[in-house]
């Protein structure tokens, strides 16, 4: 539990962005020298200035480094400056250029360092979103996962980008103007930093409102990214049930609940913004008004005020960034904590020896029981084998633990008892790629990407011929479809392959399984929006093509009825077992399943309404 602890720790969040961007850390550290050099030139304009109004217009004496003294007095002195005071101008446009010089280079290595370090988060979310369990997706909300990989990201950027670097020129401002101030006059460096502790007590207060108040908004903006991601994906939903008022009004309120938060915290931050401004103009009064009444009674030069008046300015507004900067530190600590347990999150790992024996298509359960994590028992000591080249059904009640079966043979989830073996080799020594390679799975609600669909069929192999990718259609009977379209294989597909229907996508899905030439292919279910015309033509079609040992899942006892064993699950076990004609000669759960299904059939041949 202490180790969980420090693993997510503010310090340990940010050591760990430290080591993942190491490939950019150069940038940052050339952007700190550039803002160095242009704060030390920013201050030499003034102090020309002012050199300029009391040595050599004033005719003060010139208190100068010996070098510098040696080099003026080389070149005719102070008269000559007097004479020439285009020479200062130029000292000053020269100050200037450089101090612009440095701006940009902080600005561009800030950038390639920001954007280096955006690029570097996004590749490593990725890595550990794809990695990561099936069960972890399972329970994330793929919304939230959006809005962290993008709002989140770009406000870490935007604080390592810009924010840290006003840290360190803030710093040295604040260094360099003191050390510069402090032996010219001591009291009026004293009441050009009169204000600063109020304004640095005030930034630290404000910091924590803006902390509370950004969680909130952060995670009202997920919800409402969720929101439309689900509306966007499930439009056809929407309109199929007409809700499309009561998702407007859904996301209305969620748009509006945002809009108060992020209105809250922006009255918070114009509040700072205000108050900061009076008390920063307060800060340059003050030291106007002591400046002057010192020069009147002769106590300092009219360069000293105009001096210090501008390193007040100086001082005062970079010190009023404090608050900007806290804020923009505790918003990047909420959204890199937010990151960071994607960056933490449990990474699917070889549980056995990664073994990658051959693959023929022999399955074996081994008094299998599986629970899940937050729920009860799901499947209770499952036995049950299939030979190579067999074709096993299963058939059950919704909730019975169907599916299941199958996510254990690919292992994306782990049996809480008993054993899953594929030729004898336990799953869980088996390299978990190698197996998903050699296990195909076609799942009721297939998963089309927004590509072509020769594209889509080819994800199953890219190196199958375009032969073999036709041949795949033809199996799943899809072949004749696609070719009516006018772009044939070439046709884009929508997300989430919206553009076909449901028996469509399960053959195209079909199809893309098939390429992929498994020793075991497993049906889920997935000839349930097809007729039972075409569910026949393509088990005929499978039978021909031999595709190995096939596991079928279906509510049809057509679909069922020619493989060599039929499992009937009820309520997480195996209650029947044997072949269709065994079955349906045998009281129990499939009979009856059987008997209504007939009944139905004969009934729409006779054109009863049913």
């Amino acid at each position: 539990m202490q180790e969980t602890q420090t693993k997510h720790t503010g310090a340990a969040r940010w050591k760990r962005l430290w080591r993942l961007i190491c490939g950019c850390r150069r940038y940052f550290f050339y952007t700190i020298l550039a803002t160095l050099l242009a704060a030390l030139f920013a201050y030499l304009s003034p102090l020309i200035i002012s050199f300029t109004v009391d040595s050599i217009v004033g005719g003060k004496e010139m208190d100068l480094p010996g070098w510098l003294q040696g080099w003026i007095n080389g070149i005719g002195g102070r008269d000559y400056l007097a004479a020439n005071l285009w020479l200062p101008a130029l000292g000053v446009l020269l100050v200037q250029g450089l101090n612009g010089v440095c701006a940009y280079c902080r600005g561009r290595w800030s950038a390639l360092g920001g954007e280096g370090l955006s690029k570097a988060l996004r590749d490593a979310l990725y890595r550990r979103l794809v990695r990561a369990p099936y069960a972890w997706h399972k329970a994330s909300s793929t919304g939230d996962l959006v809005q962290r990989c993008t709002s989140d990201v770009e406000t870490v950027r935007r604080f390592m980008q810009m924010q840290m670097m006003e840290v360190v020129r803030t710093v040295v401002m604040a260094l360099v103007a003191l050390s510069i101030m402090w032996p010219i006059n001591r009291r009026l460096t004293l009441i050009a930093c009169s204000l600063l502790p109020l304004l640095i007590i005030f930034s630290f207060f404000y910091s924590k409102g803006v902390q509370k108040l950004f969680l909130t908004v952060d995670e009202s903006e997920g919800a409402m990214t969720t929101a439309l991601q689900e509306n966007l994906t499930g439009m056809r939903v929407v309109r199929t049930f007409a809700r499309q008022s009561q998702e407007l009004e859904k996301f209305t309120r969620l748009n509006k609940d945002y809009r108060a938060k992020v209105l809250r915290l922006n009255n918070l931050m114009g509040v700072y913004w205000g108050s900061s401004d009076i008390m920063g103009y307060m800060q340059i009064a003050l030291v106007m008004l002591a400046g002057v009444f010192m020069a009147v009674k002769g106590e300092i030069s009219l360069g000293t005020v105009m001096l210090f008046s501008t390193y007040s300015s100086m001082l005062t507004f970079p010190m009023r960034q404090l608050g900007r900067i806290l804020a923009d530190l505790v918003k990047a600590d909420v959204s890199l904590k937010r990151l960071d347990e994607i960056l933490t999150a449990p990474q699917e790992a070889e549980p056995g020896k990664a073994l990658t024996p051959p693959i023929r298509g022999s399955v074996e359960f081994k008094d299998v029981s599986f629970a899940y994590p937050d729920g009860g028992e799901i499947l209770h000591h499952v036995d049950f084998s299939v030979a190579p080249g067999q074709t096993i059904g299963i058939l059950g009640n919704t909730g019975s633990g169907k599916s299941t079966l199958v996510h254990l043979l690919q292992r994306l989830y782990a049996p809480t008892g008993g054993q899953v073996c594929i030729d004898g080799v336990d799953v869980a020594d088996i390299r978990g790629d190698y197996l998903r390679r050699h296990v195909g799975i076609v799942l009721q609600e297939p998963f089309l990407f927004s590509r072509t669909i020769g594209e889509n069929i080819a994800l199953g192999d890219p190196s199958a011929s375009e032969e073999e990718r036709f041949d795949a259609a033809r199996t799943a009977c899809i072949h004749d479809v696609i070719q009516s379209f006018g772009e044939g294989y070439d046709t884009m597909v929508g997300e989430r392959g919206v553009t076909l229907s449901g028996g469509q996508k399960q053959r195209v899905a079909i199809a893309r399984m098939l390429v992929q030439k498994t020793p075991i292919c497993i049906f889920d279910d997935s000839l349930s929006a097809v007729d039972a015309e075409t569910d026949a033509a393509i088990r005929e079609a499978l039978l021909k093509r031999d595709t190995g040992t096939t596991i079928l899942i279906s509510h049809r006892i057509s679909t069922l009825r020619g493989a060599d064993t039929i499992l009937v699950l009820e309520n997480g076990c195996i209650v029947q077992r044997g072949s269709h004609q065994e079955l349906a000669a045998r009281e129990g759960l499939y009979r009856r399943i059987c008997t209504i299904q007939n009944e139905l059939d004969e009934a729409m041949e006779g054109g009863v309404a049913v």
